[in-house]
């Protein structure tokens, strides 16, 4: 109709928020609200410790689409994060998707933040960010992959935005800070030597904990042996008076990459297996 006046395209908005506390030798539930399309589950676990599967019930994000994630792990708690499924990314008419992710884990805590690859599929456009406050004795184990469109099904993220930003503190010490951004032409970029030298699968692997360098040598043995030399590399880093461990990793498609990823993580996960919701 003339002069009628189109209406703003909907866009998903979700918030999620759970707080875990420790109360008769198990980890339990203290707060727990969410949002729009934000869902949280929680699965019976029996040992003790506490697993939240994140939801987005909209089935994927797009530009304007908002997810906000808030977790926090009181004294002597164990909280395991992961994500029902991949998340996808989709083409972007208008706006970026904002992902946030903001966790806290008090003394004695172990945290592992474990969701599942990140799909981000050709004019996608993407920002993402991971804050991260641990107390100087918390354990936390990170872990975000991304698949630049789906080899399955022939697709890749030729061209868009992704930008990711990660801040971790440590017992007050800035213990990784890294920021990373692919736009413009992306098919391009990744197929340079110096980028991802054509793989579409990469992902980042962050741990720390006391004495974690034992871990170093174990890991670079399971990254050689999944993915060969040449696929990634292990450090292990000391800042001030405490010390991490970060992975990289690439491969040529998502099915290669867990088949790297799984077993580094089932060891700092003391041989216990990724969440259940991961299927291979």
């Amino acid at each position: 109709m003339p002069g009628a006046v189109a209406a703003a395209p909907q866009r998903a908005f979700g918030r999620g928020r759970l707080v875990a506390k420790s109360a008769g030798g198990r980890t339990r539930l203290q707060e727990f609200y969410q949002e729009g399309c934000a869902k949280l589950r929680l699965p019976t676990m029996f040992d003790g410790s506490m697993e939240a599967v994140l939801i987005n019930s909209s089935g994927g994000l797009t530009g304007g689409d908002v997810m906000d994630w808030r977790f926090g792990a009181g004294t002597d708690t164990e909280l395991t994060l992961t994500t029902q499924a991949c998340e996808k990314i989709y083409k972007a008419s208008a706006g970026t998707t904002s992902v946030t992710t903001t966790i806290r884990a008090e003394a004695g805590s172990r945290v592992h933040w474990l969701p599942q690859e990140t799909i981000l599929f050709d004019r996608a456009s993407m920002t993402r960010s991971l804050d991260v406050e641990l107390a100087a004795d918390a354990e936390f184990l990170a872990v975000e992959a991304v698949l630049l469109g789906r080899a399955a099904m022939g697709e890749r993220m030729r061209s868009g935005l992704f930008r990711d930003r990660w801040r971790i503190v440590k017992g007050g010490t800035l213990l990784h800070a890294e920021n990373m951004r692919l736009s413009g032409d992306i098919d391009a970029l990744t197929r340079r030597a110096f980028s991802l030298s054509g793989h579409v699968a990469f992902a980042t692997l962050f741990f720390t904990a006391g004495g974690c360098e034992r871990h170093l040598k174990p890991l670079r043995e399971r990254l050689e042996t999944g993915a060969g030399r040449g696929a990634g590399g292990v450090s292990h880093v000391v800042v001030g008076d405490q010390e991490k461990l970060v992975a990289r990793i690439v491969a040529k498609d998502g099915f290669a990459l867990r088949k790297i990823l799984v077993p580094m993580i089932s060891h700092l996960r003391r041989s216990a297996s990724v969440p259940k919701v991961w299927s291979l």
